[in-house]
């Protein structure tokens, strides 16, 4: 997460979103950055916790931004990360099962530690269904998302990937996705509505 005051702006980080290019390019412009354990903090955490301690101490209430990825491409994009964890983190590794085995774990109801991944939905609403965001991109239009930080940011700007995960096949099966989008309902709708409103969604006005 990064915040920024000039800008009136606090960029929120959903895993696996495509959020480590962005900040790279923003940090020299941050004013806060939460790294490491609290990178992740979700829209509910910033609204009821960081969002009060801003106005408290600086006086100010930033917009709220995130994006949101394809339900699919985003479980499928955490598999490809956890294929290539070390020994280390054997016990996160994704590389003993297909994806058709990791998304059913996921949607289990007690995912083993190399499925807890968490989700989008819950990462971006509150406990109501309330999404506190003032604006919400879709990951596949990320023009749309860099004209809206040049136009905030007036200067040109450019997110080269990184941190990507390697590019192998990952096919899911027709049943397993049914389970899926089933499990996971609330995070489709959500990602149908942003794709209805043309990737860019303005769904909090607080």
């Amino acid at each position: 997460m990064q915040i920024f005051f000039q800008q009136n702006l606090a960029f929120l980080a959903v895993p696996k979103t495509g959020t480590t290019a962005v900040e790279m390019s923003l940090r020299k412009y941050a004013d806060i950055i939460f790294a490491k354990s609290r990178k992740h903090l979700t829209a509910g955490q910033f609204h009821n916790r960081v969002a009060p301690f801003l106005n408290r101490l600086y006086k100010v209430q930033p917009e709220r931004l995130a994006v949101m990825r394809e339900p699919v491409e985003q479980i499928r994009s955490w598999y490809r990360y956890r294929l290539r964890l070390d020994a280390d983190t054997k016990a996160k590794s994704s590389a003993h099962v297909s994806f058709d085995e990791f998304v059913r774990a996921v949607i289990s109801d007690d995912p083993p530690p190399f499925a807890g991944i968490g989700s989008q939905y819950r990462f971006l609403t509150l406990a109501d269904g309330t999404v506190p965001l003032h604006h919400l991109f879709a990951y596949e239009d990320g023009d749309r998302l860099l004209s809206f930080f040049e136009d905030r940011f007036q200067r040109a700007l450019e997110f080269p990937p990184r941190n990507v995960s390697p590019l192998v096949d990952a096919p899911l099966s027709p049943e397993t996705e049914r389970a899926l989008r089933q499990a996971r309902a609330q995070e489709f709708d959500l990602y149908d509505r942003l794709r209805d409103a043309g990737g860019y969604l303005q769904p909090f006005s607080g």
